[in-house]
């Protein structure tokens, strides 16, 4: 892979490689552009097939968090870090202190947090050697609850937007995953009277969600041509793709999975199909809110966290807004607003200053 030219093609700053033989530490720090602030994005643990899909994934996820900080008016960039290796079996506080190490390194350029296969301990062991890492027990904590707050939210939006009310009850959800996030998206939705149908790769999330919520449980890849209002994709990414784009039977897709777009042309299918799809780091972008106190040295109100975080509904109607005036799919109205953001602010003089 010529690294250069990827970097390049989306305007990339910054491509850090971390190695500490001692505890087995591989990562990859991706800073995709930090001009409205320092570039915030969580870490993952992911036991990639190879080293090349890693820094792809680092990139990807770094660009979003760019579009997302940008779009919901947060005054930070975007950023990724991924640590390679199976997160049951590579984690150790060694490790989480050399990663934590190079986060410091960066000098402020890079704030992490949790993002897949992290925990809370491991956060803290990161916090050991760095103060450039948000969402701690000791702030804000774990922001899945407020990330399944957003996207419930952003739903509520959409169903507006296609049915005229924002009322979930009675309406049939398919949830792809049942996680952190997605657990608690299906608790919000059968508090409305939702009607849900699950999938996921653990058995014993599925029985649950069966027993304690009433859900109909299909098959990983049934999920995909089950009869629903809303597909919520709360899972892995790339899963609105050419396999699976032809099965769908929505007319909505709204969920917390990053990248669900396998490409942008996937957007312009389901804009075609009259599928309306919320796009993801606006609709999931609840997680982010949720730690601006920690970046702002505010005390945690989760009060304030959730009023923010209910703004979502408003980016969202701003984005089909957008997309309906300009006659474009929606994931491209949700890049014009980012951009434009991000090319406003660009252009204020620099006023010298001297240090």
């Amino acid at each position: 892979m010529d690294i250069f030219s990827k970097m390049e093609e989306y305007d990339y700053e910054q491509l850090v490689f971390c190695q500490d033989k001692s505890s087995g530490l591989k990562a990859i720090i991706a800073i995709h552009d930090t001009t409205l602030g320092p570039a915030l994005g969580g870490t993952r643990i992911y036991d990639y097939e190879s080293e090349e899909e890693a820094v792809i994934d680092a990139l990807r996820l770094a660009r979003g968090m760019t579009y997302k900080n940008a779009a919901v008016g947060l005054n930070l960039g975007g950023g990724k870090a991924v640590i390679i290796g199976d997160p049951k079996k590579i984690k150790s506080e060694a490790l989480f202190r050399a990663f934590g190490r190079f986060v410091e390194g960066l000098n402020g350029r890079y704030i992490t947090g949790e993002d897949m296969n992290m925990t809370q301990q491991d956060a803290e062991y990161i916090s050991c050697e760095t103060n450039y890492i948000v969402g701690l027990e000791t702030g804000s904590g774990n922001p899945s609850p407020m990330t399944a707050y957003g996207v419930f939210k952003g739903m509520q939006a959409a169903v507006n937007e296609v049915y005229g009310s924002d009322d979930l009850k009675g309406k049939t959800v398919a949830i792809q995953g049942l996680g952190a996030v997605g657990r608690l998206l299906a608790d919000l939705l059968y508090e409305t009277g939702a009607k849900l149908i699950v999938t996921s790769r653990d058995k014993t999330k599925i029985d649950k969600a069966v027993a304690e919520l009433g859900a109909i449980a299909v098959g990983l890849d049934e999920i995909y041509g089950v009869e629903c209002d809303v597909f919520s994709p709360c899972a892995i990414g790339a899963i609105i793709n050419d396999k699976t784009i032809e099965q769908l039977k929505c007319k909505i897709i709204a969920g917390s999975a990053n990248n669900q777009l396998a490409e942008p042309r996937h957007g312009d299918i389901l804009h075609k199909k009259g599928i309306l799809y919320v796009p993801d780091y606006i609709i999931n972008s609840g997680g982010v809110i949720n730690i601006i106190d920690d970046i702002s040295g505010r005390e945690y109100s989760k009060e304030n966290a959730m009023k923010n975080t209910a703004k979502i509904y408003d980016a969202c109607k701003k984005v089909f807004e957008l997309a309906k005036k300009e006659g474009i799919p929606t994931y491209k109205a949700a890049d014009k607003m980012a951009e434009d953001r991000i090319a406003s602010v660009s252009k204020i003089k620099t006023i010298y200053n001297r240090k």
